[in-house]
């Protein structure tokens, strides 16, 4: 697992580990969760490229003179 780094505003900090400790949680939970959410998440490129997929294989027949 890899890590990383974030430099945050003292007034910042204070709100995100007030809200980790209201969710029985901490900051670097929080921030893997939100990360994680992130990078997981359909791309505009893949949702596009599935979009398109379902366009093609809905096409049964096409010809150039249609």
């Amino acid at each position: 697992m890899a890590n990383i780094t974030v430099s945050l505003p003292d007034d910042v900090y204070r709100r995100v580990r007030i809200r980790a400790a209201e969710q029985g949680s901490s900051v670097s939970a929080l921030v893997r969760g939100f990360l994680t959410d992130l990078g997981s998440a359909e791309t505009d490129f893949e949702r596009r490229k599935r979009l398109q997929d379902r366009v093609l294989t809905s096409i049964s027949r096409f010809t150039a003179g249609d």
